[in-house]
């Protein structure tokens, strides 16, 4: 039996099962976790100052980094599609391409991923924080739901500011786009602003209003639920955090998936 656990096999064995153990242990907190926000939710117990609190750093505080991604992206990717399109006479259709590809991809998920690393990790460390401090037990102690109140706001606000940040960003970044292209293949302002009006379409901004809402709410839940369940003390609190990260990440990437699938396939 010695010599088995000291066998690669084994010991790749035990590191696998590890994995999908914490990959299911964590599914279920998740799961768990957005019962009982549901349940709240259900039942309108909402605390309004928290939330307000809290959409504030969905809305404002992201802002900064959210146009930064999404506006260095798009000036990039025009500054590599329009002097082709231009070069193959197809410079009039730049706007329309644009468009499509900020409203459909481009600016929700570069804004998801702002978020997740501006808020999404604060929001795991607090309540991360708050676990290995024993600050979550006095809570009980004092008859108060710690899933009311500090995941429950924070779950309404993602869900909630999130598509306010898509729109911004995506103006933005539209409007990078088409400077950039103007700046880049001398394309005229008039034409791409003309040109981009014929790749709005209102079912692509109500996919996308609603997409970024699942993105928000879920990067919320993701963090709060991974902070949540930490024990320990400082070093959990750093683990916590970069669970949250990879979890709602990979959350996005799922809900992204699965709305291409839905509406678009």
């Amino acid at each position: 039996m010695f010599e088995l656990k000291k066998t690669l096999t084994y010991q790749g064995y035990i590191l696998l099962w590890g994995q999908i153990r914490d990959f299911l242990i964590t599914l279920g907190n998740i799961g768990c976790d957005f019962s009982r926000v549901l349940k709240y939710l259900l039942s309108l117990r909402v605390n309004i100052k928290e939330t307000i609190e809290q959409s504030k750093r969905f809305a404002y505080d992201s802002l900064p980094i959210s146009l930064t991604i999404v506006g260095m992206t798009s000036a990039i990717i025009a500054m590599q599609l329009a002097p082709e399109l231009a070069r193959q006479g197809g410079g009039d259709y730049t706007g329309t391409l644009s468009a499509l590809v900020m409203i459909r991809e481009l600016a929700p998920v570069m804004s998801g991923f702002a978020i997740i690393s501006m808020v999404g990790s604060s929001f795991a460390s607090e309540v991360a924080s708050m676990s290995v401090t024993e600050q979550i037990n006095a809570m009980r102690v004092l008859k108060v739901d710690p899933v009311e109140y500090l995941i429950v706001p924070r779950f309404v606000a993602g869900g909630l500011f999130m598509p306010v940040v898509f729109i911004v960003s995506a103006t933005f970044g539209l409007i990078c786009a088409g400077l950039v292209s103007n700046w880049c293949a001398d394309l005229s302002l008039l034409n791409y602003i003309t040109s981009l009006w014929h790749g709005l379409y209102i079912r692509d901004i109500f996919i996308a209003l609603l997409k970024t809402s699942f993105f928000g709410a879920t990067i919320a839940l993701i963090s709060c639920s991974c902070g949540y369940a930490a024990r320990g003390g400082a070093k959990e609190v750093g683990l916590a955090t970069t669970k949250a990260v990879v979890w709602s990440f990979l959350a996005i990437a799922f809900w992204d998936f699965v709305f291409a699938s839905i509406f678009y396939l």
